[in-house]
C-alpha cells in the first residue's frame, strides 16, 4: 500500500475501466485513507471511521468493476451481495449479518492459500524426503560389533537417495509406484430439508460431529505414481505446517482493516415511505443494515468481527428511486456519492481495444485457440461502437454489456463453422459489420430478440 498512492490506483483501474474518473477518484482516495488510518498512533486511529461510498449509474458503466478491481490491487477480502436478497429479521431469506460471515470464509481462505504459498517449499522438499524414503529404506540399526561400518554405510545410503532425488527431480520415476497409507476421518453426512435459509443459523453440523467424532479415524491404503504421491505427500505437509488459529487472527485483523463489500442494487430497498405497498420489508433491510454500516460486532463462527472499519461501496441505477429515499441513518453512513455517466460512442470504441480484458482481445484468444487470426480494422471497431451505441438508446441502456451481444452477433457463425471450416486468418471489416448488423439494428422487433 505505501507504493499504492490515489494517482497510481487510479492508473491501474484505468487499465480495465473506461472512463467514470470521479468515481475512480473517490474509490482510491478511501482506499488510500485506510492505508493512512493505519499509520496514526493513538485512541484517533479508532475514531477515523470509513467514508463508504454510493455510486449512482446505469448497468454496465463499471460499478461493480472498480470494487472488484479495487479488492484484486491490495488483495483484500472483498464480497459483492445484492440488496434485494436480504430479507429483515422475521421474513424467510438472508439476514444482513451473513455478509460479514461470507467475508470471513474469504478472508480466511485467502490467508490460508498465501500461507500455504509460504511453507509449499519446505512442504515439498519434506514430501520427497518422504517417498524417498520409501524407495529407498534407512539401514537397519547396527550392532555394536559392526560399529565400524557404520559410517562408510551411511555414506552409501546417503549417495544412493542423492542419485535418487535427482531421478526423481528429472522426472525419470514417474512410472514408478509407492504405497500411502492416508487416514481417512469418517464424519456421517446429514441432510436437512428446510425451506429456512441455514445463513441463519451459524452452526457447523458437520464440524461439530466431526470433533465429537475425532478419534474416529479409518486408513486407507492405495498406490499411487510417484508425481500424484508427491501432490498428495505436499499438502498434507502443508497441512502440518500452517497454523489454523495464526490464520484465524490473520484473517479477522484483514477483514477489520481490509474488508471490502460491495453492495449492489441498493436502490431496489429504497422506497418512497409514503407507498410500501408489498415491499414493506425493505425499509427493514435498511434498518438491519445500518449497525452493520455503522460498526457493530457481528458474531461467527471464527469469533466477533467488528464491522467499524471495513469499507462499504454500495451502488445502484436509481432510475425509479433516489438516493434520498433511504432512511436518513443510512443516508448519513453512505457520505460520498458518486455519478456514473452513460457511456457514449468513444467510450465504447476505447472498451473494445484498451482495457487489458478488452473483448476484441478476448475473441482473438479464443479463434487463437482454433489456429485461427482474428484482426479488426479501426473502420470495423468505429462500426462495432455505433451499432452498440445505437442498441442502447433504441432499446434498454445496458451499458458496456451491450457490446457482448453485439461481438457474439457479428462472430456467431464463425465460431460455430471453425474448426470445421478451414481458415488461418479472419479480417473484420467494416463493410462485414454493417453486413451482419445494419439489418437487426434497424428492425425493431429483430433487435429485441436478438441484441
Amino acid at each position: 500500500m505505501r507504493n499504492l498512492t490515489p494517482k497510481n490506483i487510479v492508473k491501474e483501474l484505468d487499465k480495465y475501466i473506461i472512463g467514470q474518473n470521479k468515481a475512480k477518484r473517490a474509490v482510491a482516495i478511501a482506499l488510500r485513507n485506510r492505508w493512512r488510518r493505519q499509520r496514526i498512533k493513538g485512541k484517533l486511529k479508532d475514531e477515523i471511521i470509513p467514508n463508504n461510498i454510493i455510486l449512482i449509474g446505469p448497468t454496465g458503466v463499471g460499478k461493480t468493476e472498480i470494487a472488484r478491481r479495487l479488492s484484486e490491487i491490495t488483495d483484500s477480502p472483498f464480497i459483492k451481495v445484492e440488496a434485494s436478497k436480504f430479507t429483515e429479521v422475521g421474513y424467510v431469506g438472508r439476514d444482513v449479518e451473513s455478509m460479514i460471515r461470507e467475508l470471513m470464509n474469504v478472508a480466511i481462505n485467502l490467508t490460508k492459500k498465501e500461507q500455504k504459498m509460504k511453507v509449499k517449499k519446505q512442504a515439498r522438499e519434506n514430501a520427497i524426503n518422504k517417498i524417498l524414503e520409501m524407495i529407498l529404506p534407512k539401514p537397519p540399526k547396527i550392532s555394536f560389533l559392526e560399529k565400524e561400518n557404520k559410517e562408510d554405510r551411511m555414506a552409501h545410503y546417503n549417495r544412493t537417495k542423492e542419485k535418487l532425488r535427482e531421478k526423481l527431480l528429472k522426472g525419470k520415476l514417474d512410472n514408478r509406484e509407492v504405497e500411502l497409507n492416508i487416514p481417512q476421518k469418517k464424519v456421517p453426512q446429514i441432510e436437512i430439508l428446510s425451506n429456512i435459509n441455514m445463513d441463519n443459523i451459524d452452526l457447523q453440523i458437520n464440524e461439530m460431529l466431526s470433533n465429537i467424532m475425532s478419534n474416529k479415524y479409518e486408513s486407507e491404503k492405495a498406490k499411487y505414481k510417484i508425481p500424484k504421491a508427491l501432490e498428495i505427500l505436499t499438502e498434507e505437509e502443508i497441512e502440518k505446517m500452517i497454523n489454523k488459529e495464526q490464520i484465524i487472527e490473520i484473517a479477522k485483523s484483514r477483514v477489520e482493516n481490509d474488508g471490502i463489500i460491495f453492495i449492489d442494487e441498493i436502490d431496489k430497498i429504497a422506497n418512497d415511505r409514503a407507498n410500501y405497498g408489498n415491499d414493506v420489508s425493505r425499509s427493514g433491510v435498511q434498518r438491519d443494515l445500518l449497525p452493520i454500516v455503522e460498526g457493530s460486532n457481528v458474531p461467527t463462527k471464527f469469533g466477533m468481527i467488528n464491522t467499524s472499519h471495513i469499507l462499504f461501496i454500495a451502488a445502484g441505477a436509481f432510475s425509479v428511486s433516489k438516493p434520498s429515499d433511504l432512511i436518513p441513518e443510512l443516508q448519513g453512513r453512505f457520505p460520498i456519492r458518486e455519478e456514473l455517466n452513460s457511456l457514449t460512442e468513444e467510450d465504447f470504441e476505447k472498451i473494445l481495444i484498451l482495457p487489458e480484458n478488452a473483448l476484441t482481445k478476448q475473441y482473438k484468444a479464443l479463434f487463437k485457440a482454433e489456429k485461427v487470426s482474428l484482426e479488426f480494422t479501426s473502420d470495423s471497431i468505429k462500426a462495432i461502437a455505433r451499432y452498440a451505441a445505437m442498441a442502447n438508446e433504441k432499446m434498454e441502456d445496458i451499458g458496456a454489456r451491450r457490446l457482448h451481444t453485439i461481438m457474439n452477433t457479428l462472430l456467431e457463425d464463425y465460431l460455430f463453422d471453425i474448426p470445421s471450416v478451414k481458415m488461418k486468418k479472419l479480417i473484420i471489416t467494416k463493410e462485414e459489420v454493417d453486413k451482419k448488423l445494419e439489418k437487426i439494428i434497424f428492425d425493431e422487433d429483430l433487435s429485441r430478440y436478438i441484441l
